[in-house]
């Protein structure tokens, strides 16, 4: 239950833009560290990652070696920066809820996608779009705030 709780506060943090703002990105390279988490991920439209736009496209996505400071109450692991990299630069990057192999089935109301595949899904009438990755078991979330059209 504490973790349905935890990611209920999360997302509605996420999707109100409530993650901490950081110097825009611009086209950087991904700090050494960097885990690969899906190959390839097509957003189809702009979003806004971490309040900076993101645009429609083909992205590989992976996990950042920069650290996250946790909320009271929550683990270490239990959040990370992700970065959408396109021809080798980041492009934008956001915070994604980590939830263990154990506790998805608490948390998950849907199926998540397979070991080592990523789902985009559009989310309250297009507001919002949701990477989900599943990375052998352990399941990341990103909620993105899809960009006017």
């Amino acid at each position: 239950m504490l973790a349905k709780s935890w990611l209920t506060r999360v997302g509605a943090f996420a999707l109100a833009g409530a993650v901490a703002w950081v110097a825009p990105l611009g086209a950087q390279t991904a700090p050494a560290g960097a885990t690969p988490l899906a190959s390839s991920v097509r957003l189809p439209g702009g979003v806004s990652a971490n309040g900076q736009p993101l645009a429609a496209g083909t992205y590989t996505v992976r996990v950042s070696a920069d650290p996250v400071t946790p909320v009271v109450g929550q683990g270490p692991d239990s959040a990370r920066w992700v970065e959408f990299v396109q021809g080798g630069q980041v492009r934008g990057r956001e915070l994604a809820t980590v939830v263990s192999p154990a506790d998805v089935k608490e948390v998950a109301k849907k199926t998540p996608p397979a070991s080592g595949r990523a789902q985009v899904q559009t989310l309250r009438g297009a507001d919002y779009v949701r990477l989900w990755v599943n990375q052998s078991g352990t399941q990341y979330l990103v909620h993105l705030t899809a960009t006017a059209r």
